[in-house]
């Protein structure tokens, strides 16, 4: 093992316990999130909504902070003003800003899979397997419709991937965990 690999096994059997209590969060959000999606999502939408208003104060403040050093400090302002904005309408209506978040997405997956299917058809003469592109266009777009016409039911899908990757990803930890606490012992050294 080099350096820089020995380096960072010796953090992670450190460390081994902040891996496997990373993985048990992420399979305990996981679970709460396929359980109780609604809260889940609310969750979700409020900490955007803390987050977005948190930046635009200190966009705010970093432009006052710095209005007489730069002439350009109203881009600073006008970009923390947007976040009290936003922020501060999260906070205030959060099933809006899903509903919008949600619209986005569905909007996104129609132009992208209109995209997709417009360049299968071009392309049907210069390469072979084409029509798998064109076919994943298709799905883009049916998957943005079903979400603009059940926009409930297209979140609480997108949560279930979300939760389902939360509890893939938390096992995959919690086994790296028990790997890196091992890894001294494969060296002779204690844990």
């Amino acid at each position: 093992m080099g350096v820089i690999g020995g380096k960072l096994a010796g953090i992670l059997r450190r460390t081994w316990w902040l891996l496997l209590l990373r993985g048990l969060m992420a399979i305990a959000f996981g679970v709460l999130s396929w359980v109780q999606p609604g809260i889940s999502l609310a969750a979700l939408v409020m900490l955007f909504g803390v987050y977005a208003l948190i930046d635009g104060v200190a966009g705010v403040w970093a432009s006052m902070a710095g209005h007489k050093d730069d002439g350009h400090w109203w881009v600073l302002l006008l970009w923390g003003v947007v976040g009290v904005g936003v922020g501060t309408l999260t906070l205030s209506a959060p099933g809006l800003t899903a509903l919008a978040l949600l619209f986005y997405i569905a909007l996104w997956a129609v132009a992208t899979g209109v995209l997709q299917i417009v360049a299968a058809v071009r392309l049907r003469k210069e390469i072979e397997g084409e029509w798998m592109l064109g076919l994943g266009g298709l799905a883009s777009v049916a998957f943005g419709v079903v979400l603009m016409a059940r926009p409930m039911a297209g979140a609480v899908a997108l949560l279930w991937i979300i939760a389902t990757y939360a509890i893939f990803f938390g096992l995959l930890l919690v086994v790296l965990a028990f790997k890196a606490r091992r890894f001294g012992h494969a060296a002779g050294r204690p844990v």
